[in-house]
């Protein structure tokens, strides 16, 4: 009979309890660099959200001049914000951040922070000084715990959890070539489970947003929520935009996904966002209500000015999540760097 004691890992679901969230702040140097003025009241009104409820760690270039932009919150509010001074290149939190997983033996539980390659979503942007912030966050002592480097590429934004076992994706981006080439599905799925204790891998095959870098990131498709519950964008009313079949596809595919338990998951459909496009190429942006971000006692949605689909979309959400705060925050100027408010969050369980 073997003495190694048995081991085994839970990757937390969001609406777990927090220790706080990881953000990285736009600079000039970043591809925010035009738009500074338009984005930088965005991240600041997210950040005084989050401190309302919990502590925030705050990744930026000059301590002292993002503190400025801070000065208006009171300071309980402040006393939450970390201030780490770490180069990034840009500002996409959910993907560069650390996945943390609780891991247990016969005589502990550890939180294991794994901090995965980040190649910029397949080596379509720079992401050198992204791939490299836990480490430095780590050898500052910012990132208290073991941190486990894995050579796999793998995005926050790619995966959601139940918590329980169950991990819900999409096979356009993890089965990307760009990102894991030299492994089949098989094989990708196995790692997958490996690496946060999984037994119930959902795949969805369809489902997309124009103007969106992640080839398919299910925090802007769908995402698993309590009590079995599924919060997905639905298909657009109008059945003549780009994005009906996909969509239709996908809450079809939804429909028929099944619990570890066997059971049919409850559908709350989103709205689908109204169309928003950049000034200077006329390219779709991918507004999206599926990405919100829930902490302690609250839910921040992203709203995008129009206000009878925002108020349907914090209604659907108030439903799911009927003790917590639901807050909206205007995600317009986030959506030109083709991403929104989830997508620029990280957040570590308690």
């Amino acid at each position: 009979m073997s003495d190694t004691p048995k081991i085994s890992r839970r990757l937390p679901a969001e609406w777990e309890e927090q220790s706080f969230v990881q953000l990285t702040f736009p600079h000039a140097a970043s591809d925010w660099k035009d738009d500074l003025e338009l984005v930088i009241p965005v991240f600041v009104e997210i950040i005084a959200q989050i401190t309302r409820f919990e502590k925030v760690l705050l990744v930026c270039q000059d301590k002292a001049e993002t503190e400025k932009h801070f000065k208006n919150l009171d300071k309980t509010q402040l006393d939450r914000i970390t201030f780490a001074e770490i180069d990034s290149n840009d500002t996409w939190a959910r993907d560069h951040g650390a996945i943390t997983v609780f891991e247990n033996d016969e005589e502990k539980t550890e939180k294991i922070h794994l901090d995965f390659t980040f190649n910029g979503w397949g080596n379509k942007f720079e992401a050198g000084k992204d791939n490299k912030i836990t480490q430095n966050l780590k050898n500052k002592n910012y990132l208290k715990g073991k941190v486990e480097v894995v050579d796999f590429v793998l995005e926050g934004g790619s995966i959601e959890s139940d918590g329980k076992g169950t991990i819900l994706t999409t096979s356009e981006c993890l089965l990307s070539k760009e990102r894991n080439p030299s492994f089949s599905r098989e094989e990708i799925e196995e790692k997958v489970k490996g690496y946060f204790g999984a037994k119930h891998i959902l795949w969805l095959e369809n489902g997309a947003l124009e103007g969106d870098d992640t080839d398919a990131h299910i925090d802007t498709l769908a995402r698993l929520c309590p009590n079995n519950t599924i919060c997905y964008v639905a298909p657009p009313a109008d059945k003549t935009d780009s994005h009906y079949e996909s969509l239709k596809k996908m809450e079809e595919e939804l429909q028929n996904l099944k619990t570890i338990d066997n059971n049919s998951y409850k559908l709350i459909p989103l709205p689908f966002a109204p169309a928003a496009y950049h000034e200077e190429d006329n390219r779709r942006l991918p507004a999206t209500y599926a990405n919100f971000l829930i902490i302690n006692n609250a839910v921040l949605v992203p709203t995008y000015q129009n206000e009878k689909l925002d108020d349907l979309a914090l209604s659907q959400i108030q439903k799911v999540f009927p003790n917590r705060e639901i807050i909206g925050i205007n995600c317009l100027p986030i959506i030109r760097q083709h991403g929104s408010l989830h997508c620029l969050t990280m957040q570590f369980p308690k």
